[in-house]
């Protein structure tokens, strides 16, 4: 009996250990096949499945402007369940050039000369237009994206002693102000180049037309930009002939301030120079009101404008004053915006251009103006470019408040600002 009920014993104890041996088979062969699985999903699956996170990656990391996110399903949602929509519109415009400018001792005061071009650039402007009931109640910008980067004009300004206003004449002598200057077949910023000229060559003035001189130059025959050109030896810039000094007074002589008054009107065409000199621009801007004397410190780049653009300076510092409030407001102050230039009535103080000093925003402003207000499509303007005319409705205040401002009193109110500043002569 204890025999037979050893024995058993001891095949119920092979039994356990057994069953346990076959347990432990069993996992480790689980986890191999486990791993196996794994193995396979990860090197040899075709199909790859993109997480909320990674697709949120991927679409921060492909993003080439700063357009705010747009849901379609939000904007449907809006355009039905409030009576509003919005529309979305993505144009390319002309990003301007800036002017840089800067002082240059060798060359006499109120005298101007480029000595690099500008060249526009193109950006993709997206627009926000929301309506209700088909009446448009709200316009925004809502992203900028520079598709071609324009290049800055950069003008010396007189700086020295004695003025000279010396007018060219054909037959002249002149030379090369800028590093590079294209000679053109046609007076025409988009004609064949026919050579390229570089800082101080000698040119032969042959003819006169618009904004451009034909020349010669050794060989080289055709037109350039007049504003590229100057009259003043570089090697004898301290020592002005006496011809030019000369005739440079002369022309310098001031109008009297009957004369200048006597041309003020309403109806007064602005794409003329008002015709005042350097001194008069300082002595008509320095007033009380400018309390940070913004103008009157740069009263000087009014007077530069005339000159390279034809446009009336004091109309170009009128509304300055009208738009900034004699250079107190926010925009003005913080941007060196006069003009509140590219603000939007949703939000001005976001979308107006900031410019580094206030000669940047004169002088863009004055080129704004001529290039799309004040001169039909077609017409021969500065830096041998064409007016586009885009806005134009007559060379007035009445003509450039049409598209210009959305207050039907902005020219009457530019107006009375150009009275006070000339009744100041």
């Amino acid at each position: 009996m204890l025999g037979d009920n050893m024995k058993s014993k001891e095949k119920r104890e092979k039994k356990v250990k057994i069953t346990i041996k076959n347990l432990i088979y069993a996992f480790i062969l689980f986890v191999f096949v486990l791993y196996a699985i794994l193995f396979y999903d990860l090197y040899f699956s075709k199909e790859v499945y993109a997480t909320e996170e990674t697709a949120s990656k991927d679409t921060e990391e492909i993003r080439i402007s700063q357009a705010e996110d747009v849901s379609l399903d939000e904007i449907i949602s809006k355009n039905t369940n409030d009576g509003q929509r919005e529309e979305y519109e993505v144009k390319e415009e002309v990003l301007e050039y800036i002017t840089k400018y800067r002082t240059n001792n060798n060359i006499p005061k109120g005298m101007v000369q480029v000595v690099q071009e500008g060249r526009e650039g193109t950006q993709e402007i997206t627009v926000k237009r929301t309506y209700k009931e088909e009446a448009l109640i709200n316009e925004e910008q809502v992203s900028q994206k520079v598709t071609k980067a324009s290049i800055n004009k950069i003008v010396e300004i007189g700086g020295g002693a004695g003025t000279s206003n010396y007018k060219v004449k054909v037959g002249d002598t002149l030379y090369v102000t800028s590093d590079r200057l294209s000679v053109m077949a046609q007076p025409d910023e988009n004609s064949q180049r026919v050579a390229t000229l570089s800082k101080n060559d000698v040119l032969q003035l042959k003819e006169i037309k618009d904004t451009w001189y034909r020349i010669e130059s050794g060989s080289t025959r055709g037109y350039v930009k007049a504003e590229c050109t100057t009259y003043l030896n570089p090697n004898k810039q301290n020592e002005e002939t006496e011809e030019n000094t000369q005739q440079g007074n002369t022309n310098t002589t001031s109008k009297s301030a009957n004369a200048l008054k006597s041309t003020l009107s309403f109806q007064m065409a602005l794409n003329k120079p008002s015709g005042l000199s350097l001194e008069q621009f300082k002595k008509v801007l320095t007033d009380a009101k400018d309390k940070n004397n913004i103008f009157a410190n740069n009263a000087e780049y009014f007077y530069y404008i005339e000159k390279q653009y034809n446009i009336n300076g004091i109309f170009v510092a009128a509304v300055g004053v009208h738009e900034s409030a004699w250079g107190t407001s926010k925009i003005s102050l913080e941007k060196k915006n006069l003009f509140g230039y590219g603000a939007y009535d949703s939000n001005p103080y976001h979308s107006a251009y900031n410019f580094f000093d206030y000669s940047e925003s004169i002088d863009l402003l004055a080129r704004v103006f001529v290039k799309y207000y004040l001169n039909p499509k077609g017409t021969s303007i500065y830096d041998g470019e064409i007016a586009t005319g885009s806005y134009y409705n007559g060379a007035t205040l009445t003509g450039v408040n049409k598209k210009y401002a959305s207050d039907k009193n902005w020219a009457n109110s530019v107006y009375q600002y150009m009275q006070y500043l000339y009744n100041k002569l």
